[in-house]
């Protein structure tokens, strides 16, 4: 998660709780790369039978 970070990929949120808490986002960076995912995910999907 941190390399994401770093990355710039993810957001990092922390809740000064009782019990921490930690939230994480896309960026817009983040979310630029949906597309690609999907495309990877239909790749996979479509070799996964073999």
């Amino acid at each position: 998660m941190r390399e994401l970070e770093e990355a710039k990929l993810i957001k990092r949120k922390v809740y000064a709780e009782v019990h921490p808490r930690v939230e994480y986002s896309l960026t817009p960076l983040g979310q630029s790369l949906d597309s690609v995912l999907q495309s990877l995910e239909l790749w996979g999907k479509s070799y996964k039978a073999l």
